[in-house]
């Protein structure tokens, strides 16, 4: 393994044969990095000139072989970040100032552009392909083989060449322990947003009428209402 100077990892973190830690780079503890990880390179990014922009990664990840991780940008706050308890399969790329939350899933071959936020507990299918600037919602789940261009809404499945919602991920918000009133609450939520036919300030306002202030279904609502790409479309199929 090679480990940089300007490198500093936590308590019980392995580092296997042939990984490489580059400098700028902070590892938390009881972190796994799989022979020929590539953790802490410099940015892929023409305006980037050599500063010297950091990678901060938390605890308890598993980080696989041929993963590569990069620093942030000066433009992008200088800084890429990943939070704990996350699985980043072989061959994954995070880019440079991409903010990846906890307990995040990426699969084999998996490609976050820059600046790309992946919030918690979400999952991005093998082979997949996130656009940058791209917002990943919480508990989200993007089959394999997906591309995704444009803003992807919390608790939601999205799949297919072109990516589109089709519902809810209610496989994995079960397996999360969401109970069967709160997975009521949110289809209803998304029905209106998106299969009702209203438009979103419509939609929105009877959301508040019909479901009130519940905390899941209010976060996917600002989630909409504050996406500056856009929201992926959904699927044609009622």
């Amino acid at each position: 393994a090679i480990i940089e100077d300007r490198v500093v990892i936590g308590d019980n973190t392995k580092i296997d044969a042939f990984a490489q830690i580059k400098s700028y780079t902070t590892i938390g503890k009881n972190n796994h990095i799989f022979s020929y990880a590539y953790v802490g390179g410099a940015p892929q990014d023409l305006k980037y000139k050599g500063s010297p922009t950091t990678l901060e990664i938390g605890d308890d990840n598993i980080i696989r072989e041929y993963v590569t991780i990069h620093r942030g940008t000066e433009d992008g706050g200088g800084i890429t970040k990943v939070g704990s308890g996350c699985l980043i399969m072989a061959y994954a790329h995070i880019a440079h100032d991409c903010k990846i939350g906890n307990r995040v899933i990426m699969a084999n071959a998996a490609t976050l552009g820059g600046h790309v936020i992946v919030e918690d507990n979400a999952v991005i299918g093998g082979l997949c392909a996130v656009h940058q600037f791209v917002r990943i919602g919480r508990y989200a789940y993007i089959g394999g083989m997906t591309g995704v261009a444009q803003d992807v809404p919390p608790y939601t499945l999205i799949a297919g060449e072109r990516g589109k919602m089709h519902g809810l991920n209610i496989i994995g918000l079960k397996r999360h322990g969401f109970s069967e009133e709160k997975l009521k609450k949110l289809k209803r939520a998304y029905k209106l947003l998106w299969r009702s036919g209203l438009r979103r300030e419509e939609a929105i306002k009877k959301i508040f009428e019909e479901i009130g202030e519940d905390p899941e279904v209010m976060y996917l609502v600002e989630f909409v209402k504050k996406s500056q790409r856009g929201i992926v479309s959904p699927s044609k199929k009622k």
